[in-house]
């Protein structure tokens, strides 16, 4: 199974549904990778709206 991304908090995931938001909106069209390991002192993290760490897309179609 390929790697999709949530079309609501962008994190990257396989399987059907999004384990962190429980969305069943996943896209193969995505772009863009950041990976997320402390996103409390994170200023990427901040400036992009994750709290939890993770593999997120950055822009996902």
């Amino acid at each position: 199974m390929t790697e999709q991304a949530c079309r609501e908090c962008h994190r990257i995931v396989e399987g059907l549904v999004c384990p962190i938001c429980g969305s069943s909106s996943l896209s193969k069209d995505w772009a863009g990778y950041v990976v997320v390991i402390d996103p409390k002192g994170s200023e990427v993290a901040t400036k992009l709206g994750i709290t939890l760490p993770g593999r997120y897309a950055l822009k996902v179609r």
